[in-house]
């Protein structure tokens, strides 16, 4: 006679909420360190959403920050949604509408394109709309969806409270209309930027190459992005931070090397929808080999108005020597191997280095 099955308790099994919860919503979830390209990922129709998406749960965000992938079918839309995580988005492909409301009557509808950016207001109703009736849309989101889920363990509370956040979103005409205001720090606070790959950036000097950047702050959130490029020919200097960096590729050709202190560094090839995250305090270094300025993007979650500590998104060490308490490795403290090493990376397509020889000689 066959024994009763015999039902086990997973109430310890040490395994967190947000896991739990995405088994249960149907899409596939890539667990990795390393997306060649967002564009080729696989989909399942999401019922939740009314469109085919895929959670990617990256190595190195150590549940600080969540993401997916959500494709619009030709013609159609998602279903509307509203929840307690912040979301920010960028446009991989395809063009169409978003329209954001809440349940004081704030409404705006306002168009995206392939390369906008934009945030989700906190807990407002949103709904997407693909303005193509003869190709896809689809979008690449990091959120705060995994601390989100992890704290409060319910899915029900979580998409379904009733609370507006007006300091969030109060339906100003403009909030979505690209206009933003500049701080000290090459910071940019809006909500919306309608081209990431072709925005004016400033020189970041300190971090190397000849590189520009702004930072971002956006839906007046928790999270917060940068975007950064650098020149053709050139590389920029290795630099560690917290997790959750969502890093993606949005223009160019390159690779990057990541390493622990006394280890062997890891290479990665990328181009543009290429992502990578890495993980706390992990040394990493960015080189273009492509025929045009490289542009990555990286949302997390800790951003400069909203700073969660140095645990999380604090990057105002990112661009100071390690040996005055910084966390970057200036270009004449670095491994010679790795000048070397590119000057051949770009020989192999008749590329030279644009890095000015200054560059490797230490101050006096």
């Amino acid at each position: 006679m066959a024994k009763p099955a015999v039902q086990e308790d997973v109430s310890m099994d040490n395994i967190p909420y947000y896991e739990k919860w995405q088994l249960g919503e149907g899409i596939p979830v890539v667990k990795t360190f390393f997306v060649q390209d967002l564009r080729k990922v696989e989909l399942k129709p999401w019922d939740r959403t009314g469109g085919n998406g895929a959670f990617i749960n990256m190595e190195g965000a150590e549940g600080t920050t969540g993401a997916y992938v959500l494709e619009i079918p030709a013609g159609k839309s998602l279903n509307p949604q509203r929840h307690l995580y912040e979301d920010m988005l960028y446009v991989l492909k395809g063009r169409g509408a978003t329209t954001i409301w809440n349940d004081k009557g704030a409404k705006q509808t306002f168009e995206w394109q392939e390369g906008s950016v934009f945030a989700l207001p906190l807990n407002s109703w949103y709904q997407h709309f693909n303005g193509q009736g003869d190709d896809t849309a689809r979008f690449f989101s990091v959120n705060s969806m995994a601390i989100t889920f992890n704290l409060f363990h319910n899915a029900d509370f979580i998409f379904n409270t009733p609370r507006d956040f007006v300091d969030r979103f109060d339906g100003d005409p403009e909030y979505f209309s690209g206009k933003g205001k500049a701080h000290p720090g090459r910071v940019w606070d809006t909500n919306f930027i309608a081209d990431a790959r072709n925005f004016k950036l400033e020189d970041w000097k300190e971090r190397g190459a000849a590189g520009k950047n702004v930072m971002l702050e956006m839906a007046n959130g928790s999270m917060a992005a940068h975007i950064s490029e650098f020149p053709v020919g050139t590389y920029k200097k290795a630099h560690r931070h917290g997790p959750g960096f969502n890093v993606m590729i949005i223009k160019g050709k390159g690779f990057s090397m990541f390493w622990r202190e006394g280890e062997q560094p890891k290479r990665y090839d990328w181009q543009d929808g290429s992502v990578f995250t890495p993980p706390a305090m992990m040394f990493h270094q960015h080189f273009n080999t492509g025929a045009e300025g490289a542009r990555y993007l990286p949302p997390r979650l800790g951003g400069i108005k909203y700073s969660l500590g140095e645990s999380f998104g604090d990057i105002t060490k990112v661009d100071k020597d390690v040996k005055a308490g910084g966390n970057q490795i200036e270009y004449f403290d670095e491994d010679p191997n790795i000048r070397k090493m590119f000057e051949a990376e770009l020989a192999k397509s008749g590329t030279t280095s644009s890095m000015n020889p200054e560059f490797y000689k230490k101050p006096a």
